[in-house]
């Protein structure tokens, strides 16, 4: 009996987001003033340190496919839709695909995540409130 196929995180990163199209900074806040929802699944405490995209839906990683399930019981108002086209924000770009690939499975086909994160948009000079 073979051993089962192992991948590492970055293997599987590789593959997840080779199943859709990820966004830049500049490209996520054109989405959001077009109509897309921008979800920040950061943790409080980077939340607390860096602070926030004004508009953003803040929704907790482990909660996201509860929140966003357009059939779920308890998804957010904001969850309108599988036609829904949602930008997932982590801090790095890293969580967010992830998260985006798990949306997918879910219906959510126009999910996408932006690359580099809450950092990158940052770093683009974006809307950020102060930190807390």
């Amino acid at each position: 009996m073979s051993a089962p196929d192992r991948v590492g995180i970055d293997e599987l990163l590789e593959r997840v987001r080779a199943g859709y199209t990820r966004v830049g900074p500049q490209e996520a806040y054109e989405a959001v003033r077009d109509g897309a929802l921008l979800v920040d699944i950061r943790y409080q405490a980077l939340r607390d340190r860096d602070g926030l995209i004004p508009g953003a839906l803040v929704v907790e990683r482990n909660e996201l496919e509860w929140r966003l399930d357009p059939q779920g019981s308890h998804r957010a108002v904001e969850a309108t839709s599988h036609e829904l086209r949602v930008v997932v924000v982590c801090n790095e770009g890293y969580a967010s695909s992830l998260a985006a690939v798990s949306l997918h499975a879910l219906g959510l086909h126009r999910a996408t995540d932006l690359t580099g994160g809450f950092q990158a948009w940052k770093a683009a000079g974006l809307p950020v409130t102060a930190p807390s």
